[in-house]
């Protein structure tokens, strides 16, 4: 059992799968795992896992099954425009084998939206389509809806539109409680405090410690992060880490370098 699995209570997870030609192209930097990450934090939920894959409904329906009975939640991101090459609605409702309907709140939203922009066109009437039986998540940034069903939630792609998307989810999900961190830095190899780390994991319960190196101003350092569900188990574990860190001969930051 590993540490973050000791702390009290049940553990909530999500994976993501990031949907998109652009992204393993290059062309476009995916933004959504970070957001997503800190917006499910908030919410009790740990995101364990994300997968990028093609416009390519054979790689979607893969990754959905995969992924969907091994969490909580699963999310999506990307696909669900107005275009010929957004498949994600069609992809995953193929997948599940379920039909493709048009929402009609999904079509009254729009046609709302679009009253003054040149009206509904049939391109535009795509991101009313939804897996038969899905609900609807209002996104007040362009109109067009994410997508509810059941345990599967399929956001847009892009970042801003996600964020609106996640606004209106904020409370509706189960979960645990957020993990609070504390973060020190200090000018030192991680592998010359590998069992310094260790140790000091081992002895808080409820706590767990993640080590990220970096390489700056010509020197080796590392900022250390202490994770806990419990405000007071993270302060302690951080303190006890620091007075281990300036015993071993290394000067200490608090916040991280």
């Amino acid at each position: 059992m590993s540490n973050e699995e000791k702390v009290k209570g049940r553990i909530w997870t999500a994976a993501l799968i990031v949907i998109g030609d652009e992204i393993l192209s290059g062309r476009t930097q995916d933004k959504n795992v970070a957001q997503i990450a800190r917006w499910l934090n908030i919410q009790g939920i740990r995101l364990s896992e994300v997968r990028i894959v093609a416009d390519d409904a054979g790689a979607i329906g893969d990754a959905l099954k995969a992924l969907r009975q091994g969490h909580d939640y699963l999310f999506t991101t990307g696909g669900i425009g107005p275009t010929h090459d957004d498949i994600t609605v069609d992809s995953i409702a193929a997948a599940l084998g379920l039909a493709v309907v048009v929402h009609p709140e999904g079509r009254a939203m729009l046609e709302h939206y679009y009253a003054g922009r040149g009206g509904l066109t049939e391109a535009r009437l795509r991101m009313a389509r939804v897996p038969q039986g899905a609900e609807l998540i209002p996104n007040r940034m362009s109109g067009a809806p994410g997508i509810r069903l059941d345990n599967l939630f399929i956001l847009a792609g892009v970042p801003h539109i996600t964020a609106g998307m996640l606004d209106a989810l904020t409370g509706t999900l189960e979960g645990g409680r957020p993990l609070v961190s504390v973060t020190l830095g200090a000018w030192a190899a991680e592998s010359e405090v590998a069992k310094l780390l260790g140790a000091t994991e081992r002895a808080h319960d409820g706590v767990s410690i993640g080590s990220y190196p970096f390489f700056k101003d010509g020197k080796v350092g590392a900022n250390f992060v202490v994770r806990s569900e419990e405000t007071a188990l993270a302060v302690a574990c951080a303190d006890a880490l620091g007075e281990a860190l300036v015993k071993a001969g290394y000067a200490v930051v608090e916040g991280g370098i």
